[in-house]
């Protein structure tokens, strides 16, 4: 059947072929590129701009001529999870002509050239959108104390001064404070972080986000957290595997820039790849060899059926499967022979695993009945990961934003250590995402510190700290966890959102949303109207980092040095302006709040640059800097030698660190403790990898939300595979039958840039589904769907694919809630609209754990097309 001649009116998402080449031309296609996804994109060339919409019949202007210009480098900010690459902007007469990426050295496979994704090229529309937030404003009905509070989130706005802003703002601070303690505050980001700590603090919050259980639980086993601690070779070692298993992650849209190439360079050295995931994603259809699809929160049960395999069929003599040599010098917990110090003998894993310590053995039948995984698959995947001397056994951090996941890394290390696949070379146990995906080890460069000194504030006032998922609930019950299961009580009365998205990115978003109109004052900083400012009284709009003076970010072996490309647009201030004024008129020094200029902090980061030495030895000075330098800066320092000179620094605005193979800058993770676990010990108490691990067990008992064993035993996590049933042993199912995970998209970064016109119009916010649990509810692709869950509802269209194993739904995290007020429902597909506020074990947020029904939508409520939909604007004040 051929298309239609235009979009399906009834179906306004419906996907044409003709749309699907556009799309795929606009963000270089979902294979994979030499420099990135996306690396073939165009420059983006002016006049058009990013909020331009192509109409049919109108020509695109022509490229623009670039004279009389620079190419300035130029932020690619936000935390993607990518490379953090190179963009330039051209500019002429304070305007941006035209942004390029990287094409500062030859692109090589041992140096590529760090080239931007789409999101990177799209940052002109954050910059220059019709969305910036151009004034100060105040909502039309908020008075001190609050005013129509109901009317947050549809209220009008009036626009004011800077002056009458700031003042109203440290009048309303200064009043809480009075009358209700420092206790009453509530600050989700920092960047007025000096701001409140000079007024003796507020309460904060705390709790993993983007690493799950990883952020506490790997550190403490031994392995690390894949950020601040890395347990994976290097990029160029990673082509020295014969097997890379990847459990639970897509570089390709959740860490864009040069990671699939990393791993595409491995593939094309010989490697296999299998891809563990419930989704057969973009970075599976580039490498992988075999999909094996798993239900969300089961990775644990599937990997505890592997082990039974393992210890199952291992025969030392003829079918060695187990690396007991390294199990018994290298790790303590895995038998009653090899306990930690005071530690009961029964609390073993093998003893576990094998169903000796609870009567329940871990065979593959029983993982199979809750991972989705067959018994007979299940040892074929264990059987040939230990097999395979040179594996990498890799995941990210997906599996673990999972709710009661507190022991899936310890499983996971288990795994790991069972079949020795540490510390060698080609081979490595851990985490592989975000910037630090498929090149791990310490960094080979790096910039100096700002220079700033720690601000002397007041006494401190308040140490409540509040996990994410109980924010709402403190508002509105005024109770939250302490310690040890303490509950306290609480009286909140302002939110400052200064620097974060908390409204939009913590679970539970409805109740937030209520919580928002329950308090007496709530502020916003930001450049865009999002989805806090949208619920605020008073909006401060900030600059973005092409309107700030300088900002220097990297990775293990490049660094960036970005300058300010224009000036601040409109009426934008930045933060550190806005913390020094509100401070002023509370009392505060403001010279106190900004103790260097930014010339001054930028030369103190530039002077302290340093990079690695040659064969690794040492480090030494980047950058050369002169006296006339010193003078043009307008600022003090001492001249030095370095690598590269300060012009060709801001010229290019990136330094990379050439590698070769046999360079000495190479590494193996747990290298020189695989060989000496007694002169390397590890930092856990017995300076081994702790499959039984007291360390976690106590810190999750002191956190006080659940409590775990010291082994790596699951537990059904809360609203996961187990809660879709009615009744899980008759296989009754539930009125939530389905399992949804939030994903990555790669339309933004968490809720950035969802507010792009471009990346709206190449990558929709759809809602994937299987097709077999469409055509139970009669649903094709392009429909309307109302998607329920225990606390809330979203309507997106449907996406309708094999690619999902079936059960398992999904659908993009970040995109700002659009509520409509006379419903309930939200018309973007916001996550958290879904995602219940759950909090267990150490305090992490479990979002690919929730249970969802998906049913035909027939309401009064229509749907314009992402792409199609106006910009986000303030209402009344423009």
């Amino acid at each position: 059947m051929s298309d239609p001649p235009g979009r399906d009116q009834n179906r306004p998402y419906h996907l044409h072929r003709r749309d699907f080449l556009k799309w795929s031309a606009v963000a270089g296609g979902s294979a994979l590129v030499v420099g990135g996804l996306g690396a073939g994109l165009p420059l983006l060339r002016g006049p058009r701009l990013p909020w331009d919409i192509e109409e049919p019949g109108v020509p695109a202007p022509g490229p623009v001529r670039l004279t009389g210009g620079e190419w300035i480098p130029a932020a690619c900010w936000h935390n993607c999870g990518g490379q953090r690459c190179l963009l330039a902007a051209y500019v002429v007469d304070g305007q941006v002509l035209a942004v390029k990426s990287d094409d500062t050295q030859p692109d090589t496979p041992h140096a590529p050239q760090m080239r931007a994704c789409a999101r990177g090229r799209a940052q002109e529309g954050q910059v220059f959108g019709p969305d910036r937030l151009r004034h100060p404003m105040k909502r039309r009905n908020w008075q001190p104390g609050g005013g129509r509070r109901e009317l947050r989130g549809m209220d009008e706005w009036e626009r004011i001064s800077w002056d009458e802003a700031l003042d109203l703002t440290a009048a309303e601070l200064e009043r809480i404070l009075g009358e209700h303690g420092n206790e009453s505050i509530l600050e989700l980001g920092s960047t007025l972080r000096h701001l409140f700590t000079g007024l003796g603090g507020a309460v904060i919050n705390w709790g993993s986000t983007s690493w799950g259980t990883w952020l506490d639980t790997g550190p403490m086993i031994g392995l690390g957290d894949g950020l601040s601690r890395t347990s994976h070779n290097d990029r160029l070692d990673l082509q020295n595997c014969e097997l890379i298993v990847l459990w639970g992650g897509n570089p390709a849209w959740s860490a864009q820039g040069n990671t699939m190439y990393y791993y595409l360079q491995a593939r094309r050295a010989g490697a296999k790849f299998i891809f563990i995931d419930p989704y057969y994603n973009d970075s599976a259809m580039t490498l992988a060899d075999e999909w094996v699809p798993v239900r969300p929160g089961t990775d644990h049960a599937l990997a505890l059926g592997m082990a039974y395999t393992l210890l199952d069929e291992d025969d030392p003599q003829h079918n060695p499967l187990i690396d007991w040599d390294f199990l018994n010098r290298c790790t303590v917990g895995f038998d009653r022979e090899h306990m930690p110090a005071g530690a009961h003998p029964d609390d073993n894993v093998r003893d576990y695993v094998l169903g000796r310590r609870d009567g329940v053995p871990k065979t593959p039948e029983w993982a199979a009945r809750t991972c989705g995984v067959s018994a007979p698959r299940i040892r074929r995947l264990a059987r040939r990961i230990a097999r395979t001397r040179r594996t990498a056994l890799l995941t990210a951090w997906a599996p673990a934003r999972t709710h009661d996941s507190d022991s899936w890394p310890q499983m996971f290390l288990t795994l790991g250590c069972m079949m020795g696949h540490l510390g060698q070379t080609g081979r490595m146990t851990g985490v592989s995402c975000w910037e630090r995906t498929a090149d791990g080890g310490p960094f080979l460069i790096g910039p100096g510190g700002s220079g700033v000194p720690p601000l002397r504030g007041a006494p401190r006032r308040t140490t409540a700290r509040i996990n994410n998922s109980e924010l709402w609930d403190a508002v509105l019950e005024g109770e939250y966890t302490a310690r040890e299961g303490d509950r306290r009580s609480i009286d909140l009365r302002a939110i400052v959102h200064d620097g974060a998205s908390a409204l939009n990115q913590v679970s539970g978003l409805l109740k937030g949303i209520e919580a928002h109109r329950r308090v007496e004052f709530v502020l916003t900083l930001n450049f865009v109207y999002n989805t806090n400012a949208r619920y605020s009284d008073v909006v401060l709009p900030v600059t973005t980092q092409w309107e700030r003076h300088s900002y220097f970010k990297g990775n293990r072996s490049h660094l960036t040095w970005a300058r300010q490309v224009v000036e601040p647009q409109y009426e934008a201030r930045d933060d550190s302006w806005i913390a020094a004024e509100l401070g002023r008129r509370l009392g505060l020094d403001p010279a106190e709040m900004l103790p260097l200029s930014p010339e001054q902090e930028e030369f103190n980061r530039l002077a302290g640059a340093w990079v690695v030495g040659p064969q690794g030895q040492g480090r030494e000075r980047l950058v050369t800097i002169t006296e006339e330098d010193i003078r043009e800066m307008g600022v003090q320092g001492q001249p030095q030698k370095g690598r590269i000179t300060l012009a060709e620094f801001r010229e290019k605005g990136i330094y990379v660190v050439p590698r070769r193979p046999g360079d000495g800058l190479g590494h193996i993770a747990f290298e020189a403790f695989r060989k000496d676990p007694r002169g390397h010990p590890l930092s856990t108490p017995s300076g081994r990898f702790e499959l039984h691990c007291q360390t976690i067990a106590d810190h999750v008992r002191s956190v006080g939300f659940s409590r775990i064993d010291p082994i790596p035993v699951y537990r059904p996590p809360a609203e996961g595979y187990e809660e879709t049933f009615d009744d899980f042993e008759r296989g009754i199912k539930g009125p939530f039958p389905l399992q949804l995970m939030t994903l990555h998209y790669r339309r933004r970064t968490h809720s950035v840039f969802d507010n792009v016109a471009w990346l709206r119009e190449a990558f929709p916010q759809e809602f994937i589904m299987n097709t077999l649990d469409a055509e139970a509810r009669n649903l094709a692709t392009g429909d309307i769907v109302l998607i329920r869950s225990r606390h809330g509802a979203v309507l997106r269209p449907v996406f309708v694919t094999e690619r999902i194993m079936p059960g398992v739904v999904a659908l993009g995290e970040g995109a700002w809630a659009d509520v409509d007020p006379g419903t309930g429902l939200d018309r973007a597909g916001a996550t958290n609209v879904l995602n219940g506020a759950r909090p267990t074990g150490q305090g992490h947020q479990g979002w690919n754990t929730c249970v969802v029904e998906v049913t035909p939508y027939r309401g009064p409520i229509r749907l314009q097309a992402d792409w199609r939909q106006p910009p986000r604007m303030p209402q009344g004040a423009v």
